[in-house]
């Protein structure tokens, strides 16, 4: 026994010393993420004994991962290929010594034999691909490696998480879904808002799915093509639909379960009942060596922006003396965390700040107004990252208020458009970046008596509608997301106007994203329009239009929340509230919240049916 242990011995340290100078210089690999370029060596004799006697189980291994493909080429640079090749030595499943002249046969990454499952999305079959992947095994039997929903994600490597959304058309009244009563309608149960009617979906998600709830009921899925879904579920409303976060766009409504919603910064992946992970694994037993991560994500929540809209505000008349006497916070308290919660929180301030500025009077007999200093503390405190200076009483007490205004946006680092220093000032715009996502504002006033700026004055910027268009032009160009609002003519009832169409629309021709009415103290329609949302006026935030005689429309409001994610717009949610205390906007109940939806989709044009609560 002693002389085969000493054998034994004798053979191991032949083999380490042998393979640590024949492979080790050889097994280096490339790897090349965001152009910048890694050398690993693999000299441990225990990792390449490990490999010898794994290579039986599984061939080839992956030992080196290709880099992703290069997002910006550098001049002076030697151009990198995206599907780099990995030579590996394979090595003889036996310990038997090699002889010194043996040379090692290459295996290369894109040679692979990769079976991907008809669960997996066709985003992440591409991701594969260009990390190197050669999807070739038309059956899983004959393939290398594989790809297919992971059961569980506890500890494992290469595991790619996958966002699903539940969507409906956007004019669609329901909110929120309870995981309940989504597993029922997958099981042909009766209880939910949308029982009877099957859950849209593209094949690949079906097959997602069913890997993990098991076989749908009869009738409870409808397989629809992926470039089809949309106008599918818009054509059987009231619908339904699942899809893969990245098919979300603006003419889908993201619906809630259980109060989680992808689009939204509270989301938690982990309790969401969408979340589904897949996994690149190998066909036998054996163990993808550590040091790469073929792994990849379709939501990142670091690429991930919204900016909240608003209409007017103007604290002024009954809306000042609430403050005063219920406290300056008092009209923000109950949104406070919605407009802090954004990215960008737009706030439409019409009004200057005055230190003169007289006490505030409910009955106040004319239209000149002006706000005290101290208010500033009501826009800090709900979170004001943008302030639109678009607005017809910014120069109500001429260029004193004014230029001590602009002076107070300053010292809090508020930034500013549609009015200004001057007309160059007000009318340049307004960019910002927030988590990749590049944001552009830019607004004008459509009524000419209140546009004052000139050269030399301060106020708000008349609109010149060639300008405005060719900044977005130029902009969108740029890769960034314009968003162009109004100062506009005030109307007392919910349709657009044909001229006001032809102007908002011109905005959207140019390229904006979004165009917002910031004038309306009564709420307008909304529209779909060449691939961006048209809201003609979103009524009051802070502004004492009420009425003792009974609700008026100027008491509903409209809170804009608009999605970005790794420079796509994805969307819009909509908040509805109710003026209260001439000075307040508080949440709708529910009833008020579907009747003021309703009117709003009709008077836009989607008269659809409606599922019931």
């Amino acid at each position: 026994m002693r002389d085969m242990k000493t054998s034994r011995i004798v053979l191991f340290d032949w083999i380490e010393n042998h393979l640590t100078q024949t492979f080790a210089p050889k097994m280096t690999f490339l790897y090349v993420p965001q152009l910048k370029k890694r050398t690993h060596k693999f000299t441990r004799f225990g990792f390449l004994l490990i490999s010898i006697l794994s290579l039986g189980a599984c061939q080839p291994s992956l030992w080196g991962a290709p880099p992703p493909p290069p997002t910006l080429a550098v001049a002076t640079a030697t151009p990198l290929i995206a599907t780099a090749t990995v030579v590996i030595p394979t090595l003889a499943p036996t310990i038997t010594p090699m002889p010194p002249t043996a040379v090692p046969t290459p295996v290369v990454l894109n040679a692979a034999q990769v079976w991907t499952s008809p669960a997996v999305p066709q985003v992440l079959r591409d991701k594969f691909q260009s990390w190197g992947f050669q999807i070739l095994a038309a059956e899983q039997s004959s393939a290398n490696l594989y790809i297919d929903v992971a059961q569980t994600s506890i500890g494992a490597m290469h595991v790619s998480p996958w966002t699903y959304a539940l969507v409906a058309p956007f004019p669609t009244l329901i909110d929120d879904v309870a995981s309940q009563e989504l597993l029922a309608a997958w099981s042909g149960g009766d209880f939910g808002p949308f029982v009877g009617m099957p859950l849209l979906m593209e094949q690949s998600t079906l097959e997602t799915f069913t890997r993990l709830w098991g076989s749908p009921a009869e009738g409870a899925v409808q397989v629809v093509p992926a470039d089809q879904l949309l106008d599918t579920a818009w054509n059987q409303m009231p619908s339904w639909a699942i899809i893969p976060f990245e098919q979300i766009e603006p003419k889908w409504k993201v619906l809630m379960i259980d109060g989680q919603s992808p689009i939204q910064k509270k989301f938690d992946p982990v309790i969401y009942p969408l979340t589904v992970n897949y996994r690149l694994m190998c066909v036998d037993s054996c163990q993808i060596p550590g040091g790469m991560n073929f792994s990849f994500q379709n939501r990142d929540p670091n690429k991930l922006a919204t900016v909240i809209m608003t209409g007017v505000t103007a604290m002024v008349r009954a809306t000042a003396k609430t403050m005063n006497t219920k406290g300056i916070l008092y009209p923000g308290e109950e949104i406070r965390d919605l407009l802090r919660e954004a990215d960008v929180t737009h706030i439409n301030n019409e009004v200057p700040f005055f230190t003169g500025c007289p006490q505030p009077d409910p009955n106040q007999p004319d239209q000149v107004f002006c706000s005290d200093t101290r208010y500033i503390d009501l826009m800090t405190d709900v979170g004001t990252d943008v302030v639109e200076l678009s607005g017809d009483h910014f120069a109500d007490y001429k260029a004193a208020a004014m230029y001590e205004t602009l002076d107070i946006y300053r010292k809090y680092n508020i930034p500013y458009y549609g009015g200004g220093y001057n007309v160059e000032d007000g009318r340049k715009p307004l960019l910002m970046e927030v988590n990749g996502n590049k944001i552009m504002f830019i607004a004008c006033n459509y009524k000419t008596v209140y546009a004052s700026a000139t050269d030399t004055v301060p106020g708000a910027v008349p609109c010149d509608f060639d300008y405005m268009t060719e900044q977005i032009r130029y902009y969108r160009s740029q890769g960034y997301l314009p968003i162009s609002s109004f100062q506009y003519h005030e109307f007392d009832s919910p349709e657009a106007r044909p001229q006001q169409e032809i102007d908002f629309r011109r905005m959207a021709d140019a390229g904006a994203l979004i165009v917002s009415g910031s004038q309306a103290h009564v709420p307008q329609v909304m529209e779909f329009y060449n691939g961006g949302f048209i809201h003609y006026g979103l009524g009051n935030l802070f502004f004492d239009q009420i009425s003792k005689r009974g609700p008026r429309l100027t008491e509903n409001e409209f809170i804009d929340r608009h999605v970005f994610y790794d420079g796509r717009y994805l969307g819009v949610e909509l908040f509805s509230m109710r003026l209260i205390d001439y000075a307040r906007p508080r949440y709708m109940t529910l009833a008020e919240r579907d009747k003021f939806l309703t009117l709003y989709f009709e008077e836009s044009g989607w008269d659809f049916p409606q599922v019931k609560r």
